[in-house]
């Protein structure tokens, strides 16, 4: 896969990221950043109201949406963990009227980041996100989710919840061991680590490097690259 867009043409595209405090948005010709605060009382269609808002002077013709959950057929498969409610089978692409693709946040931040090869990418933030591309595969997973210890999982200890807990020494070294664990695993070219709480890593595992925070947009606007479904 290259890691340069290869669309050519003039479509322009708006990235959505969805996440448990902000909602994200930028499109590829301008590159600017908005948001707005998201938490556990926003719904689908009140997500969808506050992204037209907030773009009413953009002009846009795809959209791409990465949500905080598993995704089939463009659309969530569950209702998130950290926003309201009407989320689960939700028809993004009539409700923005224009052509629409959704997929897991934690993918389209992989995708963003990805340069070739095998690729693990585990997103530190209020969870535990992961996915993993290999050879331009797109693979969602829910690695967060598998035991760990003492009848906890991976999101467990290195999630927000975790760090806190613990704290930062702490949280990092078992950051460290579930890196190593996955990469035993699943024997990964490199690892990506992302999200917001990558920034509290004084320093990464082996064959790890560091996420952008620009990953997810990059990757809503591959999502529409020449050959890609």
């Amino acid at each position: 896969m290259k890691t340069a867009r290869t669309n050519q043409t003039a479509r322009s595209i708006l990235a959505i990221d969805v996440g448990g405090s902000h909602v994200k948005v930028m499109t590829d010709k301008d590159r600017i950043k908005r948001e707005f605060e998201s938490g556990p009382d926003l719904a689908a269609k009140q997500m969808v109201r506050k992204v037209k808002a907030l773009t009413k002077d953009w002009s846009y013709d795809v959209i791409s949406i990465g949500y905080p959950g598993p995704v089939a057929g463009n659309r969530p498969l569950h209702e998130p963990f950290n926003l309201g409610e009407g989320w689960k089978g939700f028809d993004f692409q009539k409700a923005f009227c224009k052509p629409t693709k959704v997929i897991n946040d934690a993918l389209m931040q992989a995708l963003g980041g990805y340069k070739g090869g095998r690729m693990l990418f585990l997103g530190l933030g209020t969870g535990l996100g992961s996915a993993m591309i290999v050879d331009g595969e797109l693979e969602p997973m829910e690695l967060g989710h598998l035991p760990y210890r003492k009848g906890k999982t991976y999101e467990d200890y290195a999630g927000e919840a975790g760090r806190e807990r613990r704290g930062d020494r702490k949280w990092r070294k078992h950051v460290a061991d579930i890196v190593r664990q996955l990469t035993a695993a699943l024997e990964p070219d490199e690892v990506l680590i992302g999200g917001g709480n990558v920034e509290h890593l004084d320093k990464l595992p082996p064959k790890s490097r560091r996420g952008d925070n620009a990953d997810a947009f990059e990757g809503g606007f591959r999502l529409w690259d020449e050959g890609r479904r």
